[in-house]
């Protein structure tokens, strides 16, 4: 099985808003960056897709099922980014800065106010890749997501701890390559 994991293309929201669990919609770029990311996954015909059901990655999601003859897309929560929590859409400027100091110190096992931690992103992003790769006959996924699932899954299949995860480089509109065969999980290429 060959797993994409698929970073939404540049979001519709302002410099410096804080956003994860908000549901923002894409860009202007967005059919620029399709042109882009179509290329990348050319030789995926008719795969299974799944997406976070965030309009960001939704609707990217949508779009390459047409160009990939795809059936439906399915949706799974447990793809959502991190939940902010009560700084969802502030400015990073606008939540106190040694609350935001604090929490970047500890943000792997720290939630925001209202949030998550990263921990818990990691463990539904875990649960999600264990079911989705005990799959049977199937070769190829397309998974949309956002940049701190790919993260926690990039740090947990290479062995990286979680608190190095923040220095793994995603792009929008980027694809993590992971194959799946014979009960052995290869990590492919990344931010391609």
């Amino acid at each position: 099985m060959n797993i994409y994991l698929i970073r939404h293309t540049l979001p519709k929201v302002g410099p410096g808003i804080c956003y994860g669990h908000a549901d923002v919609d894409v860009a202007d770029t967005f059919e620029d960056e399709l042109k882009k990311l179509q290329p990348k996954l050319s030789h995926v015909i008719q795969p299974l897709l799944i997406s976070s059901p965030l309009r960001r990655c939704l609707k990217l999601a949508n779009q390459m099922a047409k160009y990939s003859e795809a059936s439906a897309v399915q949706t799974d929560e447990r793809l959502m980014e991190l939940n902010f929590g009560d700084w969802e859409l502030r400015n990073w400027h606008d939540i106190p800065q040694g609350i935001v100091a604090e929490w970047s110190d500890e943000r792997v096992r720290q939630a925001p106010p209202n949030g998550e931690s990263y921990v818990q992103l990691h463990a539904r992003a875990k649960h999600f890749f264990e079911e989705l790769s005990a799959l049977k006959d199937i070769e190829h996924v397309l998974v949309f997501t956002h940049a701190g699932v790919i993260r926690a899954l990039v740090s947990e299949l290479s062995g990286m701890p979680l608190t190095a995860a923040a220095t793994i480089a995603v792009d929008y509109g980027s694809v993590a390559h992971i194959s799946v065969e014979h009960g052995i999980t290869r990590l492919g290429l990344i931010n391609n």
